[in-house]
C-alpha cells in the first residue's frame, strides 16, 4: 500500500529565516526579506509577465471562462489594475518562482509543516486617475484565514496554515502602492470593524511595504492586509504565491498539467490526501540555513538528502 507520509520531497533550507527575522514575523505577522531575487531573476519574471498581460488584454474575454493564455486569466481587468490568476504554467519562470526552495521554505517555516502550492498570481497596477488622492486613505483590508481555524503555536512560536510570498519586481517607494498591513493583527481575534477603526485612528499601526525590486514580503493570511494606493507615476509589479498545508486544495481555478513533474515535487504541486503533514518546527535560537538557492529551473530541483541514520 502506498504510504503518502513517505512521499519524496526536495532540498530546501531550514530554518529559512534568521532568529531576528522570525522574531519580527512573530511580533508583526509579516517580514520583508530584501533581495531574495537578483536583478537578472527579476527580469526573468517581469518580461514574461508583461507579455502575458498583453496577450490576455488582446482577448475578447480574458476571464476565467474565456480561452485563457497557457492557463492564465484576468481576475481584474482595469486600465490601472491587471490581476492575473493561475500563472503557474504560463511561463517556466513562474513555475520556478513557486518552487523556489527559499520561498517554499519560508512559507513552510510559518506553516509548521510541509507546504503545497495553493495559488499563484500576479498584479500589475498603477495610479487610478479617477481617485482623489487628497481623500483619507481607506484600504480594502481583508484576511484569508481566520485565527481560530488556521493558526496554532509550537515552541512558543506562531504558525498559520495559509501563507504567502509576495515578491515585488519593481522598486517600491512610499508612493508606489506597496502592500499595507495592520501589524500584529495576525493574532488579534476581535471583530474586524473595531480593529480597523483603531488602526485608522493610529496610522503607525498600518505598515507599508517599501523595498527594492526583488524583495519578498512573507506574511500569514490571518494578517489583515490590503493593496496600497499608487500615488506615483510608476507601475507596481508583483508576483504572489500562496502556500498551504498539504491537505489544502488548489483554489486558483486551474490545475497543473503534471508534465515532467519529478516525483519529489509531487507533494508541493498536488498535496497529500491525508493529514501526514511532515512537521517542520524550529526554535527561535536556531540559526538560519543560509545556503544560496537561485530561481533555477523548476523541474531540475535537487531531491532532499536522505535522513541521517
Amino acid at each position: 500500500m502506498h504510504d503518502e507520509s513517505k512521499q519524496p520531497t526536495f532540498d530546501r533550507p531550514f530554518p529559512a529565516l534568521t532568529p531576528a527575522q522570525r522574531l519580527y514575523f512573530e511580533v508583526n505577522g509579516y517580514v520583508i526579506i530584501e533581495n531574495t531575487l537578483s536583478a537578472d531573476e527579476v527580469a526573468a519574471l517581469k518580461s514574461p509577465l508583461y507579455c502575458l498581460r498583453d496577450e490576455l488584454i488582446a482577448l475578447d474575454d480574458p476571464g476565467a471562462d474565456g480561452p485563457r493564455v497557457r492557463g492564465a486569466y484576468l481576475l481584474t481587468n482595469l486600465t490601472h489594475h491587471r490581476f492575473i490568476g493561475h500563472i503557474l504554467e504560463a511561463a517556466p519562470a513562474f513555475t520556478a518562482y513557486a518552487t523556489h526552495p527559499r520561498m517554499v521554505a519560508m512559507a513552510e517555516e510559518i506553516i509548521g509543516g510541509e507546504g503545497r502550492i495553493v495559488e499563484i498570481n500576479a498584479h500589475i497596477n498603477s495610479r487610478d486617475e479617477t481617485a482623489d488622492l487628497d481623500d483619507e486613505a481607506r484600504y480594502v483590508f481583508h484576511r484569508g484565514i481566520d485565527i481560530p481555524y488556521g493558526c496554532h503555536e509550537k515552541n512558543g512560536l506562531f504558525h498559520c496554515s495559509f501563507v504567502k510570498t509576495l515578491t515585488n519586481l519593481t522598486d517600491l517607494g512610499p508612493d508606489d502602492g506597496g502592500t499595507v498591513v495592520i501589524a500584529g493583527s495576525h493574532k488579534v481575534d476581535v471583530p474586524e470593524h473595531g480593529l480597523l477603526e483603531a488602526a485608522y485612528a493610529d496610522p503607525s499601526l498600518i505598515h507599508q511595504v517599501i523595498a527594492p525590486a526583488g524583495s519578498t514580503l512573507l506574511f500569514a493570511e490571518s494578517l489583515i492586509h490590503a493593496t496600497g494606493r499608487v500615488q506615483s507615476g510608476r507601475e507596481r509589479v508583483i508576483v504572489v504565491c500562496g502556500y498551504g498545508t498539504t491537505m489544502f486544495p488548489y483554489w486558483d481555478c486551474g490545475e497543473f498539467s503534471e508534465a515532467d513533474m519529478p516525483a519529489h515535487l509531487h507533494t508541493l504541486f498536488k498535496g497529500k490526501a491525508h493529514w501526514t503533514r511532515g512537521p517542520r518546527y524550529r526554535s527561535l535560537d536556531q540559526p538560519a540555513d543560509d545556503r544560496a538557492f537561485d530561481l533555477g529551473t523548476w523541474n531540475d530541483r535537487a531531491p532532499a538528502p536522505p535522513d541521517p541514520q
